[in-house]
């Protein structure tokens, strides 16, 4: 074995510094992000690795970002993934576990050269990315799905009382299971549509937990726990979309410890109309197609908080 790196951890992607922008002191060696184990004795992984290289061949393994690891190892707040060098030089690793995306830059002075490394980030585009569908109202207060008619459904659960506690099992913290959730018929419907939202979380306002389409006509109930995949086959046909987390089907309430009750939309509209999409979109895309096509609506609320530190 050339190089080791400590057990219980596996390697995701590994790129090499070799665009023309990267510092000097990093150009030839390889960047590997390492998912790890935290459970482990000594925590491994949960970090960015460099490969250092001399003449062709890598000759030492070392951490190069790292933090990922809390509480002294016994958790994590990121899982690294995904890794690219960007024009600029840059690093940029996903982070599945929230759904983001981390840009590693050098400041001061560039190695080589005693200048100083310009390296602004693409930030417009980045900002709009990351802005997309925030700071908005909720779904069922959007112009999109505006109705002519008035008409309000009626949208129960048998879990779930309006603007009641919302049972532990349908938490991320728990089972994190979908609530069964029923309707009202409407006249003239061709499909329903699920959006569930929180407009209490921070950053993202509101945050989306469900996006469900295509329902049939014939069908006025959804049981406990759907399947959280982009085709259903029970009910046939619904298809499912992106959360806020990036996840497709339902994710279950998840406020920070302490805060105060998060409220849960659990918004349904009646369309005229099956939804042209594909299985995976998020629900920017749903109303979208559903815009001028809604004849009804209507939402069930409930509400979730987290007053005890769930065990590690």
């Amino acid at each position: 074995m050339t190089l080791g790196y400590t057990a219980h951890a596996a390697p995701m992607q590994m790129v090499f510094a070799s665009r023309a922008a990267v510092p000097a002191e990093y150009k030839g060696d390889a960047f590997v992000t390492m998912r790890g184990s935290w459970n482990r004795q000594q925590p491994s992984g949960y970090e960015i690795a460099r490969i250092r290289f001399e003449n062709g061949q890598p000759k030492t393994i070392e951490p190069f970002v790292t933090g990922f690891l809390t509480d002294g190892g016994k958790s994590h707040i990121a899982r690294p993934v995904g890794l690219a060098v960007a024009k600029d030089g840059s690093l940029l690793m996903a982070d599945d576990a929230n759904g983001v995306i981390y840009r590693i830059a050098q400041s001061g002075p560039s190695a080589g050269n005693g200048t100083t490394a310009a390296m602004s980030p693409p930030a417009e585009a980045m900002k709009k990315q990351t802005s997309k569908g925030v700071g908005l109202p909720l779904a069922i207060e959007r112009p999109m799905t505006n109705t002519a008619r008035g008409t309000a459904i009626k949208l129960s659960s048998a879990t779930i009382r309006p603007n009641a506690a919302i049972p532990t099992k349908h938490s991320d913290y728990a089972d994190g299971v979908s609530p069964p959730l029923a309707w009202s018929s409407v006249n003239g419907a061709k499909s329903y549509a699920i959006i569930a939202e929180d407009p209490d979380a921070k950053p993202i306002t509101p945050f989306v937990h469900w996006v469900a389409w295509n329902i049939p006509a014939e069908i006025t109930k959804l049981p406990e726990g759907v399947q959280e995949q982009p085709r259903l086959t029970d009910p046939e046909g619904v298809l499912q979309g992106a959360t806020s987390r990036g996840s497709v089907g339902y994710f279950g309430p998840r406020p920070p410890v302490g805060d105060k009750p998060h409220r849960y939309h659990f918004q349904i509209l009646a369309l005229d109309k099956m939804l042209d999409i594909p299985p995976g979109a998020d629900r920017e895309q749903v109303l979208a197609a559903a815009d001028g096509h809604v004849i009804a609506k209507g939402e069930l609320v409930g509400t979730y908080a987290q007053m005890v530190k769930p065990p590690k």
